[in-house]
């Protein structure tokens, strides 16, 4: 079976990722261009792209779409971002689960590439784990932790998360438990000399509060999200301990992180 044929074949869902994928990379396309690459009919790119555009991930145009990403704000859906910078989100995990010592206790919140360190800390033991991100229970290795906890709130089906505060209770009927970590292992939207953003406010705030309930801090950011700014600030550049990302940053960011007291970690 030859490579057109698979993809002809492919599930509608996946090909929806990859297409959204392909057009986050290519930043414009039309719709014969997708028909073409895809293999398939110019009215099933126009239905794809339809149902991407509303669930927020491309921008449709006449005749194609652009990527989402030159749109600042709007979310992308998990599926279609866990497409994109696979590498470097790779290398990314394995500089942060070195970080890591076994028997810690970690926060994780959600994403791509708190998804990439799920599955670099299959070599790890007795890590206690608590997150939003609703996909960690099915990637990470079964004998990597002891205890893995789920945040609970409301549930965005685009990010795969849960949404709300950063505490846990034993019962319904006992008070909430302060919890603290040993490390909180923050994916971000954006990094700049501002601080580290996010394009959802109730994000943003789940973030911070994590930041602030653990003993280090390392931030996580392809060198596509440096030197850029989202709609809602999580933390000053000083709230972090670490930022680990793929490659070394701008000078004047390098400049500021460093004023801040902030390592940078890169491959």
């Amino acid at each position: 079976m030859d490579a057109s044929t698979t993809t002809k074949r492919r599930l509608p869902a996946g090909r929806k990722a990859e297409l959204a994928a392909y057009v986050a990379e290519s930043g414009q396309v039309t719709v014969v261009d997708l028909a073409s690459h895809f293999g398939v009919s110019i009215d099933t790119v126009r239905r794809d792209l339809d149902q991407l555009d509303r669930e927020g991930i491309v921008v449709r145009t006449h005749g194609g779409a652009v990527s989402a990403m030159s749109v600042p704000g709007r979310d992308r859906g998990l599926d279609v971002r866990a497409q994109m910078q696979i590498a470097e989100k790779e290398r990314i995990a394995a500089l942060a689960v070195d970080l890591v010592e076994d028997g810690s206790v970690l926060m994780l919140n959600a994403g791509t590439t708190t998804l990439a360190v799920a599955r670099a800390l299959r070599n790890h033991r007795d890590l206690t784990i608590a997150t939003n991100n609703l996909r960690i229970p099915a990637e990470i290795s079964p004998s990597a932790f002891r205890d893995l906890y789920i945040f609970g709130g409301a549930v965005r089906t685009l990010t795969q998360a849960t949404t709300g505060p950063v505490t846990l209770a034993m019962n319904s009927h006992s008070p909430d438990v302060d919890i603290r970590c040993d490390y909180a292992l923050i994916a971000v939207g954006a990094v700049d000399a501002s601080g580290y953003s996010t394009s959802n406010l109730g994000d943003a705030t789940m973030m911070s509060e994590m930041i602030q309930r653990a003993e280090r801090t390392a931030i996580l950011a392809d060198s596509s999200k440096l030197d850029r700014r989202l709609f809602a600030q999580i933390a000053p550049l000083d709230k972090a301990d670490y930022l680990i990302t793929d490659a070394p940053p701008s000078p004047d960011l390098a400049d500021a992180l460093a004023e801040a007291g902030v390592t940078v970690l890169t491959p």
